[in-house]
C-alpha cells in the first residue's frame, strides 16, 4: 500500500486480486463482481473489515458460499498486514489487520490533505444537476431552501467523486405567472409615478420587493406606459421583471454560497422550437398521438367536454393515463415544455439529476418515461433521477413561526440566513433525508448542545484547533514520529476516519449528500468521546507532559481528524470554524 492509497481502496484491490487468483486456478469461473463490497463489519468486535464476496458470487458461480469463502480466505491470508481471516455465518469473511496499517492510514490522510476521500469513481462523466428552479416571481423563500442546499451539496459531492457537473437552474418564464408578475410590476410602476394604487388587487403579487422594479421602470420610461394598453408594455415589463427577479434570486442564493453554471429559459426554449422537435421525434416513434383525454375521475363536471389533444403514451411506462403535451389552445402544457427541456439538456450530459419539491411527486413517473424515450432516441438512454425534497416547517421555541419583511406572504431565505447564518442553514438542511419531513426550530439550530448536529460538528473542529493552539503555546507540535505508540482508543478514531473515502463514493452513487452530514456527526461524536477520556484519565489527554513523543503523535492524529472534518464540511458548503 503506497502512502496515498486509502486502506479501504487497497483492500478492495486485495479482494479483487484474490478472486483473480481463484479464476486463474480454475476454482472460480468468471462472474460479474459488481455486488462485491469491502466495508467495516457492523459489529467492530468481528474484525476490522468484512467482505460479502463469497455470498454474492457463490450462486452465479454455481458453488457453495462457505466453500468459496474458504478459498478466498486462503488467498487473503497471504496479504501483508492481515493477521486473521474468519468465516462467519453462511460465508461472510471478517478480516483482522495489523495496527500498523491503521497507523499508515493516518499518514495517508496527512499526505492527501484536502484530497483525502477524493475519488475517480465518476471517470469524468458529465452530470447535469438541476435544482431550485423556482418561478422567477419573487425572492427565495424557505420552501426553496432545502432543495437548493441538497442540490448544491450533491453537485459538490459528485465533483469530489470524479464527475464533471453542470449546475443548472430552469427559469419558468413562459407561463401565466410571468404575465401576473409583469402586471404587478406595472402597478408598482404607476405607483412610482405618483398614482395612488391603493391595495394590491387580488391575483397580483403584493410584496414590497417589486417596488424598486417599478421605480426603475418609472425612471427609465417616465409615464410612457402609465395609460398605454398592455399590448404595448406587457412583453417589455415581463422581460424586465424576470431579469430583476433573477438578480434577486441569484443574490439570495449567494447568501447560501450557491451559484449555478447555467440558467435555462423556458421562453427561449419555446422560441427555439425545442418542444416541436421533441413532439416530432415522439410522434415518429409512436409515443405521441392525437386522442381524447379521459373524463376526470369521480363526478364528471357538467361543463366537461371531450377535447382532442396530442397525448404522450405514458401508460406504456406505468402511468395511469396518457398525458397531454399541449393545451386545447395549442400552447404547451407544463409537461410538454418540461420534456422538451430535458431533451435539450440531455444532449450535453451523460446523466441527469433533478431536485424537486415533494408536491411534484405525481409527475415523476411520466417525465422519467418521456426522458427515457427521448434519450433512447439520442442513441443511448441516459440515467435520470429525481430526488424529492419535503417542505420545511419553521418553528421558534417549538411553535410555528411567521415572519415576513418584504415578501407579502412568506418567510424569505434572506431573513433566515440573517437570523442564524449560512452554515447553520446549510448543515441543518442536510441533517435528515430529503424525503423526510423537517422542522427548523430557530432556537434549536443555534443551541450549543450535542442535540444540535451543526454545533456538535463545528465544535469538534474548533476543539481540535484549540488543542493545537494550546500545544503550540506549550512547545509541542504534531509529529508522526511516535504514531506507533497510539493505542486502541486512538486507532478506533482512525478506523472511523478511514471510512470517509468509501462513504464519498457510496453517497455519490446514491445521490445522497446527507450521508456526509450523518458521518461527520458520528466522527465528531467519536472525537468528543475520546477527548472526554482525558477528564478522568490524565494519561489519555492529548498533551502528556512527561511524554513528548506520544503527545506529538496524538496531536498528529487530532490534526488529521480536523482535516477530515474540513473535507466533509467543504462538501456541504459549510465553514470549519477555528473557535467557538
Amino acid at each position: 500500500m503506497t502512502e496515498t492509497t486509502t486502506l479501504h481502496a487497497a483492500f478492495a484491490g486485495h479482494v479483487n486480486a484474490a478472486l483473480d487468483a481463484l479464476e486463474q486456478a480454475g476454482t472460480l469461473p468468471t462472474v460479474p463482481r459488481g455486488a462485491v463490497a469491502v466495508e467495516p463489519p457492523r459489529d467492530p468486535s468481528h474484525g476490522d473489515l468484512a467482505t460479502n464476496a463469497a455470498m454474492v458470487l457463490a450462486k452465479p458461480a454455481g458453488t457453495n458460499p462457505r466453500a468459496l469463502a474458504e478459498a478466498i480466505a486462503g488467498e487473503l491470508r497471504k496479504v501483508p498486514g492481515v493477521t486473521a481471516v474468519e468465516i462467519a455465518g453462511p460465508g461472510f469473511l471478517n478480516l483482522r489487520l495489523d495496527p500498523a496499517l491503521w497507523v499508515q492510514e493516518i499518514r495517508a490522510i496527512a499526505a492527501l490533505g484536502g484530497d483525502y476521500g477524493r475519488s475517480a469513481l465518476g471517470a469524468g462523466q458529465v452530470v447535469n444537476v438541476e435544482y431550485v428552479s423556482a418561478n422567477p416571481t419573487g425572492p427565495m423563500h424557505m420552501g426553496h431552501c432545502r432543495g437548493a442546499v441538497v442540490g448544491d451539496a450533491l453537485a459538490s459531492l459528485l465533483e469530489f467523486a470524479g464527475h464533471k457537473v453542470i449546475r443548472e437552474y430552469y427559469v419558468n418564464d413562459a407561463g401565466g405567472q410571468v404575465d401576473v408578475l409583469a402586471r404587478s410590476v406595472h402597478l408598482r410602476y404607476r405607483e412610482a409615478l405618483g398614482e395612488d394604487v391603493g391595495e394590491v388587487p387580488e391575483g397580483l403579487y403584493p410584496g414590497d420587493y417589486l417596488v424598486p422594479v417599478g421605480q426603475a421602470l418609472a425612471a427609465e420610461f417616465g409615464d410612457k406606459y402609465a395609460r398605454a394598453p398592455d399590448s404595448e408594455w406587457l412583453a417589455l415589463f415581463r422581460t424586465r421583471a424576470v431579469a430583476a427577479m433573477l438578480n434577486m434570486i441569484k443574490a439570495d442564493l449567494a447568501l447560501l454560497g450557491i451559484h449555478h453554471d447555467l440558467f435555462s429559459s423556458e421562453a427561449e426554449l419555446q422560441a427555439a422550437g425545442k418542444p416541436e422537435e421533441a413532439e416530432a421525434w415522439l410522434r415518429a416513434h409512436d409515443l405521441v398521438y392525437d386522442g381524447e383525454l379521459e373524463a376526470p375521475k369521480g363526478k364528471t363536471p357538467e361543463d366537461w367536454e371531450p377535447v382532442e389533444l396530442p397525448l404522450f403514451r405514458s401508460t406504456r411506462f406505468g402511468d395511469d393515463q396518457d398525458r397531454p403535451i399541449r393545451k386545447s389552445d395549442g400552447s404547451w402544457t407544463y409537461f410538454g415544455a418540461d420534456l422538451a427541456y430535458h431533451f435539450q439538456k440531455a444532449a450535453s450530459a451523460d446523466a441527469l439529476v433533478d431536485i424537486w419539491g415533494a408536491d411534484h411527486a405525481g409527475t415523476v413517473k411520466r417525465i422519467k418515461a418521456a426522458v427515457a424515450a427521448l434519450t433512447q432516441g439520442q442513441g443511448k438512454e441516459k440515467p435520470f433521477e429525481i430526488k424529492l425534497v419535503q417542505m420545511v416547517q419553521l418553528l421558534k421555541g417549538g411553535q410555528p413561526f411567521k415572519m415576513s419583511k418584504r415578501s407579502g406572504n412568506f418567510v424569505t431565505l434572506a431573513d433566515v440566513v440573517e437570523m442564524v447564518g449560512k452554515d447553520v442553514v446549510r448543515f441543518t438542511m442536510l441533517t435528515r433525508k430529503p424525503e423526510a419531513q423537517m422542522d427548523f426550530d430557530f432556537d434549536k439550530v443555534v443551541e450549543a448542545s450535542k442535540d444540535n448536529p451543526v454545533f456538535y460538528v463545528q465544535y469538534a473542529h474548533a476543539r481540535i484547533r484549540s488543542i493545537l493552539r494550546k500545544a503550540e503555546a506549550e512547545g509541542y507540535a504534531p509529529s508522526s514520529d511516535g504514531i506507533e505508540l497510539l493505542g486502541e482508543e486512538e486507532l478506533a478514531l482512525v478506523k472511523l476516519a478511514a471510512q470517509f473515502p468509501r462513504l464519498v463514493e457510496a453517497a455519490a452513487a446514491a445521490r445522497e449528500p446527507h450521508r456526509i452530514a450523518f458521518y461527520l456527526y458520528d466522527l465528531a461524536g467519536a472525537f468528543h468521546g475520546y477527548w472526554n477520556l482525558g477528564n478522568d484519565k490524565p494519561e489519555k489527554r492529548f498533551i502528556v507532559a512527561q511524554d513528548a513523543r506520544l503527545t506529538g503523535a496524538r496531536l498528529y492524529l487530532a490534526s488529521q481528524i480536523g482535516q477530515l472534518v474540513r473535507n466533509g464540511l467543504a462538501l456541504l458548503g459549510v465553514e470549519a470554524v477555528e473557535e467557538m
